[in-house]
């Protein structure tokens, strides 16, 4: 589907905190209502996390149901969920929301610092993330935080456990991990298998430079409070859907089309 660019919002992540980003949509109702105001904006996907009741990072089967739900009464943006969690979390506990039957999911392939910390994913919790998606029909979305980490992917590939189309999503400059560059982006890019897209994400100063490296290498965007929560120097971001606007507006001065929901089902091949 050529000349067509999808922006993926993710709403909140796991880590930033309402203290940092007053704009913050934490409980399902604010996460919600910013999914559709993203949506409005130009985002055909969602990236979704889920947040206990005083903000704290959660896995919990319950909220992200409440959360979905919300999301689907107001508008039909692709939902994707997080199974990287937050920092200390189980893997079981990560892969529990994919019971759910969301249209995608992010997949972790390789463990990575994060800051100070650290997420592990072994090929066996790879593998263990893939089955359990195969079995609910939810689409993987293969995030990539380092270079082997698209390599460790091909053995998924091998093994059948990943079916194309694949869709990979680079994390790029998260601190500990791999910097956003043009030979990084591109030495990423030319690790994918074929019949392969990738959405880039760059986190913090990133941001900007991410959007510009996907539409000139002929990737997607993500935006949002997950991975920025300034829109420029000084400036907090007051919505996810300003973070979109902006995304929307370079798109089309790059002279390609916003994708809908519908193109985005059909190119990544998502269960009706």
């Amino acid at each position: 589907m050529p000349n067509k660019m999808i922006i993926t919002c993710a709403l909140s992540g796991a880590e930033t905190t309402k203290a940092q980003a007053p704009a913050l949509p934490v409980t399902p109702e604010e996460l919600a209502a910013s999914a559709e105001e993203a949506c409005r904006a130009g985002a055909s996907i969602v990236h979704l996390h889920a947040r206990n009741a005083d903000g704290t990072p959660t896995a919990d089967v319950k909220i992200f149901k409440a959360a979905m739900d919300l999301i689907r009464k107001k508008c039909d943006v692709v939902i994707e969920l997080t199974t990287g969690g937050a920092v200390g979390m189980t893997p079981e506990e990560r892969i529990a929301p994919v019971a759910l039957k969301p249209d995608m999911a992010s997949l972790d392939c390789g463990t990575v610092n994060f800051g100070n910390d650290y997420i592990i994913n072994t090929l066996p919790i790879m593998r263990q993330f893939a089955l359990e998606m195969n079995k609910h029909g939810v689409r993987p979305t293969l995030e990539c935080f380092d270079v082997s980490h698209v390599q460790s992917s091909h053995i998924l590939i091998k093994e059948g456990l990943l079916k194309p189309p694949y869709h990979y999503g680079f994390v790029m400059n998260v601190p500990g991990a791999l910097s956003l560059s043009v030979k990084t982006l591109s030495y990423m890019i030319d690790q994918m298998p074929p019949e392969s897209y990738f959405t880039v994400m760059g986190v913090g100063r990133a941001h900007l430079p991410g959007i510009y490296g996907a539409i000139a290498a002929g990737g997607f965007i993500r935006v949002g409070f997950e991975d920025n929560i300034y829109y420029s120097k000084g400036r907090l971001a007051k919505s996810n859907a300003e973070f979109v606007e902006r995304a929307v507006r370079i798109t089309k001065e790059a002279d390609l089309e916003i994708a809908k929901p519908g193109d985005v089902r059909k190119m990544f091949a998502l269960k009706e």
